[in-house]
């Protein structure tokens, strides 16, 4: 062990030098995870304020657990170089993070989400520092082929003990990947503002829980009596019908009980955003991620069908807007064919719209009646309708579609409102239709079903002329059958 390094009259202790490599990996990740979130925060700036909060943090609560040892001698429990508790870090980086939120009037749900994943391998890599140094955090004597001694520690043993610093690296890092998955899925796809904080509590919760069964803390406090400690033990034999391999622990340890906190604020946490993301609607849930995230393409994830084998070819913005090159196609055909009146039904986040309303404005001619039925979705779009440098091609109404009353012949009908009321709009609109008009209906594959058999069940009828475009969630193109007589 190498508690400290001597550099002429300097002595640097290992476990500091340990932390500062802790906080710069933290710093990275932090501002990957900034930078992938479009965060408006400084995290060299913040990561500089948590490392402080996280030592004063871990110091007073590991001074707090020996609270006889506090009062009989608080300089040297204060100053010590040993001593130092990660629930006391978590505890007053939690609030300080909480400060900075408000500061910077990002939601702090959605900051501990960020942080999480830069704590958990911060975390890890700062149990080396307690390995390198031999300040006593290590495990219990054992006869494992992997044990270690720490003679010349801070803290020395000349018994073969666990080298535990080493698991909670290895968890941490397991948990590290975990979080950083979850946080790449919760900036694609819509996830609610503190999962990943609520993961994080769990997983890191558990691992400390067990972990501390085998750990061996010169002083250490307990919080329970050893009948508490067996009674547990006996449970778990008992339900789980597995022996544990430490045997009885004489009691539950502060830091157990801490854990076992943390995990129940973890499941907590969840149970209460959970409900309250599912319980919203979709278009709703979209919005909020819009606004947390902004606008990013990434490949499209609708499951493959016969028809389109290959989905992730195609790119998408959301799960419900239409994919980036039909936006595009939308965009040239309205180029190439020259409607003067295109009807939308659907205008959600008005990607479509703008597009071909841009189509529009290099015609020179035409218009376009966009419907959207939610109000909250409707003013939403209105605003990115109102800065997109194309809104005087554009009427935009709140109303239903199975409502609505346009004005005049229909060149270019777009059906991408509910997917149930597809085949009613197309029967409402089909009489303003102009004979050589283009229906288009989208999320027509094989997949959804529901439009594409509404687009049959119209061409059956003798209705429209149908051609099913094999895009990931499909696009049925379309004209009037009578249309096609004249």
């Amino acid at each position: 062990m190498l508690p400290y390094i001597k550099i002429g009259p300097l002595q640097l202790g290992t476990f500091g030098l340990v932390v500062w490599l802790a906080l710069v990996v933290s710093y990275y990740v932090l501002r990957a995870e900034f930078r992938r979130r479009r965060l408006p925060s400084d995290p060299a700036n913040l990561t500089l304020l948590l490392g402080i909060m996280g030592v004063l943090g871990a110091k007073l609560y590991s001074a707090l657990e020996t609270p006889r040892e506090l009062f009989a001698h608080p300089f040297d429990v204060l100053f010590s170089r040993t001593g130092f508790t990660w629930h006391g870090s978590v505890i007053l980086c939690i609030i300080a993070l909480i400060f900075w939120a408000r500061r910077y009037r990002i939601p702090v749900l959605v900051l501990l989400d960020a942080c999480a994943p830069a704590t958990a391998i911060g975390y890890g890599i700062g149990r080396i520092g307690c390995l390198i140094s031999g300040d006593g955090d290590y495990g219990t004597p054992t006869a494992l082929p992997w044990c270690m001694r720490f003679p010349k520690g801070l803290v020395p043993t000349n018994d073969c003990v666990h080298p535990t610093p080493v698991y909670e690296l290895l968890l941490a890092l397991l948990i590290f990947w975990f979080l950083w998955q979850e946080g790449k899925r919760a900036a694609q796809l819509q996830r609610p503002a503190g999962t990943l904080t609520g993961e994080f509590l769990i997983l890191t919760g558990v691992a400390r829980f067990f972990i501390e069964f085998i750990r061996y803390i010169e002083g250490k406090s307990f919080a329970f009596g050893e009948t508490f400690g067996q009674g547990f033990v006996d449970w778990f034999n008992g339900v789980f019908g597995i022996q544990l391999p430490w045997g009885y622990p004489h009691a539950l340890d502060t830091a157990q009980i801490t854990s076992l906190v943390s995990i129940l604020a973890g499941a907590t946490l969840l149970a209460i955003v959970l409900p309250k993301f599912l319980r919203g609607r979709e278009e709703h849930r979209i919005l909020e991620h819009v606004a947390l995230f902004g606008e990013a393409t990434q490949p499209e994830y609708t499951p493959a069908t016969a028809e389109c084998p290959h989905p992730e070819r195609w790119r998408m913005y959301d799960s419900m807007s239409a994919e980036v090159e039909v936006l595009d196609f939308l965009k040239q055909l309205v180029i190439t064919a020259k409607p003067e009146l295109i009807v939308e039904t659907g205008t959600f986040t008005a990607l479509s719209t703008i597009r071909m309303a841009e189509g529009l404005a290099q015609n020179g001619i035409g218009r376009l009646i966009t419907i959207e039925f939610d109000p909250k979705v409707f003013a939403k779009a209105k605003e990115r309708v109102e800065a997109s440098g194309v809104a005087e091609w554009i009427e935009m109404s709140n109303t239903s579609s199975l409502e609505t009353t346009i004005d005049g012949q229909i060149d270019l009908l777009f059906s991408d409102s509910a997917l149930d009321i597809r085949e009613q709009e197309v029967r409402r609109f089909l009489p303003q239709m102009s004979p050589n008009g283009l229906i288009l209906m989208h999320d027509a594959s094989s997949h959804y079903k529901v439009v594409r058999e509404q687009a049959m069940r119209l061409e059956a009828e003798g209705l429209i002329c149908v051609v099913f475009l094999n895009t990931p969630r499909g696009l049925v193109l379309a004209q009037r059958r009578n249309g096609r007589k004249q």
